[in-house]
């Protein structure tokens, strides 16, 4: 949306005279000059489309910017050699082609930010490497004789799967898998067993995927047994795709991906147009005809929520997600009440892509990076947790916003916006996994040999450890991942280690084994390899929501450490502390007057470090100042109840408990301590109220 929301109540006339010519669809950009590295070694079955594979991507180079050198000389893998290319195809290699020096030298270039693509029997390759079977996500297992197969394409954003239908009958060599990558994978596409004969995978047969992985990026097909396949343009189209996501070229949401509704993937159930415009709906896809109009989910409304959808503009173009809302159809009720995500990356900071219209410009550098250019497909997540509402572009963060204002809300109805006549926008996939609006309570604890994916480590049998295992071969530079945990009010981690050896520094992180460092805590010599103890560490910046958090290990030699579980520790806020209770726009939770008689009533004012603002907090019990307690009026359980301090008598009206979101209730009648109004000004009562997790109900405790 380019309109200032000080013309709104000009809207009719702005609206009659938006029209404007539409521009050409450009060519997809050029990519950046870059090089492959095309590896076909074989020390097993040798397939006879390894020709015809080779010069398949040779073609794509010349046609698309990049250079191919083809080899099956392992001695090519040195770390100077590698750090030549931006990506390195496995085309069905078998057995085991490298040797410890050589595959230590492909880690490091993964790690670097190298791409890795695996095509067929890639997934037939190095079995005893554990880090090659986490990279290509799963390995193979059998297959039946070469049919037809309908191929199911799940995301039609990704580079590789962008220009196939839905369905994609072809003929390959089907390969079934010892596990499936969907826990630690994006899957772009599964098969669909009932269309042939000798799929083991049941329901869920992944056939192609993504992932972001130790550092650098992994795609893998299971297509491309036949020498026929590389004569088929969608599949060369496919392994084209593939190619620019590994070599960064082409970005994408590779995070795995489960529990998703759609809520328009082909089938317009449940939505309405809200005012002039329309979209077009064919190959299940949304696209925006004049306008200005909102298409919205009219048939339900959300509160807690991660909603992803697919869009592309056609050129320099504008549109937006709006979220929100109450139902109306009036398009500028969106406007009004709601928050719009823009879409249109030419625009000014607080009105680009990825910005909170007019309220919060995106994190421009990690949106620039992010973001794939007109012609070419991006994928948005949107994650709202009460009133907090966090951007993501292609997987990456971008942007970061609470809502303040109490005439708005993050909670209501979603929409997309149709802008006007010349601003082209096509939607795909909008989907959307509820959270539900109770935040997880107590702590987490997590078995350390339970991990999803692992570099180095392995689980190990051991007396005295909890669920019979530990954690170990722990070197410096190993790293554990453990997906789905949600991060939601945690505070610290604790871990219970053993060592006999020279101990070391255990991590905890997010993004990638390199990620954001929410902590660290150092591990001693426990006094031999049955002695466990316990470690603790505070945590900071930890995101909300569910994530995958990695364990990472340094230190100086090898055998570290082993670690039997860690707990991810909620503090629900705070508690145990002395000192002010901050609320909203960081003022301070305060004694009017510092008066002490009984029925004095609190508020909020600027913090000044007084004995009015000194509170002494016991966790789910009682909140002092002046040598009396926190006090919810008669016990009363009524919305705007007064909060006054009086004599601590042990009863229900004095007890508080912190919670995850930052909300401090009282269970007696199940209600938050509030600020009235939503009223940051000097001497704005606080009272009792149910509790909505709004900024005027979140407090940091000391």
């Amino acid at each position: 949306m380019r309109l200032l929301r000080t013309a709104l109540g000009a809207a009719t006339a702005v609206l009659a005279t938006l029209a404007c010519t539409t521009p050409a669809t450009p060519a997809a950009a050029a990519d950046a000059p870059y090089d492959v590295l095309v590896f076909s070694k074989t020390a097993g079955f040798r397939h006879d489309a390894i020709p015809a594979g080779i010069q398949a991507i040779r073609d794509l180079g010349a046609a698309n910017n990049f250079t191919v050198t083809a080899t099956e000389d392992a001695a090519q893998f040195t770390t100077a050699n590698l750090a030549r290319y931006e990506a390195v195809v496995f085309l069905n290699t078998t057995g085991d082609v490298l040797d410890p020096t050589q595959q230590a030298a492909f880690e490091a270039y993964v790690g670097a930010g190298g791409g890795y693509v695996g095509v067929h029997a890639a997934a037939d390759t190095e079995y005893d490497w554990p880090f090659y079977g986490n990279l290509v996500g799963a390995w193979f297992a059998s297959h039946p004789a070469i049919q037809p197969a309908n191929v199911k394409v799940e995301d039609r954003a990704h580079a590789a799967t962008a220009h196939l239908p839905q369905t994609w009958n072809r003929t390959d060599e089907w390969y079934n898998y010892r596990t499936n990558a969907r826990s630690t994978a994006h899957v772009l596409a599964t098969l669909d067993e009932s269309s042939y004969s000798g799929g083991a995978m049941g329901g869920d047969h992944p056939h192609a995927w993504c992932k972001a992985y130790a550092g650098g990026r992994s795609f893998y097909t299971g297509g491309g047994h036949t020498q026929a396949s590389y004569a088929e343009p969608a599949f060369r189209a496919h392994l084209l795709g593939g190619i620019r996501y590994a070599a960064g070229r082409a970005k994408a949401d590779c995070r795995p991906e489960t529990g998703y509704t759609a809520l328009y993937n082909g089938a317009t159930t449940g939505w309405s147009q809200a005012g002039p415009g329309s979209f077009a709906n064919a190959d299940a896809t949304l696209t925006s005809v004049g306008g200005m109009g909102l298409y919205w989910y009219s048939a339900k409304q959300f509160t807690s929520y991660s909603l992803k959808l697919d869009w592309r503009l056609a050129g320099d173009d504008n549109s937006g997600v709006f979220i929100g809302f109450p139902p109306s159809s009036d398009p500028w009720s969106a406007v009004n009440n709601g928050y719009e995500i823009q879409i249109d990356p030419t625009d000014s900071p607080d009105r680009t892509t990825g910005a909170v219209y007019t309220f919060k410009s995106a994190d421009l550098p990690a949106r620039d990076a992010a973001l794939n250019p007109a012609g070419e497909w991006n994928t948005y997540e949107l994650l709202v947790e009460g009133e907090r509402l966090q951007v993501f572009l292609n997987g990456v963060k971008i942007n970061d916003f609470t809502n303040t204002d109490p005439a708005r809300s993050l909670a209501g109805h979603v929409g997309i916006q149709n802008h006007g006549t010349g601003d082209d926008v096509s939607f795909r996939n909008i989907r959307i996994k509820e959270l539900g609006t109770t935040p997880p309570t107590g702590n987490t604890t997590v078995q350390a040999e339970a991990f999803s994916s692992a570099s180095g480590v392995t689980p190990f049998t051991k007396a005295g450890a909890n669920g019979g295992q530990t954690l170990g071969y722990v070197d410096p530079g190993d790293w554990a991942a453990y997906q789905g945990l949600d991060l939601t009010g945690v505070t610290a981690l604790r871990a219970r280690v053993v060592s006999g050896g020279p101990g070391g520094t255990l991590q905890l992180r997010t993004g990638s084994p390199t990620g954001t460092l929410l902590g660290q805590v150092a591990v001693p010599n426990t006094g031999s390899w049955t002695t466990f103890a316990d470690v603790s560490t505070a945590l900071t910046a930890v995101p909300s929501g569910s994530q995958t958090v990695w364990l990472t290990f340094t230190g100086t030699g090898s055998g570290l450490f082993d670690v039997d579980d860690f707990t991810l520790v909620r503090g629900g806020g705070g508690g145990g502390g002395t000192g002010p209770v901050r609320g909203l726009a960081g003022k301070c939770l305060d004694v009017r007057g510092g008066a002490t008689a009984d029925g004095t009533q609190v508020q909020l004012y600027t913090c000044n470090g007084s004995a009015a603002q000194t509170w002494t907090v016991t966790p789910n019990s009682t909140v002092k100042a002046l040598g009396k307690c926190l006090d919810v009026s008669g016990g009363g359980s009524a919305d705007g109840t007064k909060i006054q301090l009086w004599t601590c008598n042990g009863t229900g009206a004095q007890n508080w408990s912190a919670q995850a979101d930052g909300t401090l209730r009282n269970p007696q009648s199940g209600k938050c301590l509030d600020v009235s109004g939503n009223n940051s000004a000097d001497g704005t009562p606080v009272h009792l109220w149910t509790c909505t997790g709004a900024a005027n109900q979140r407090w940091t405790l000391p």
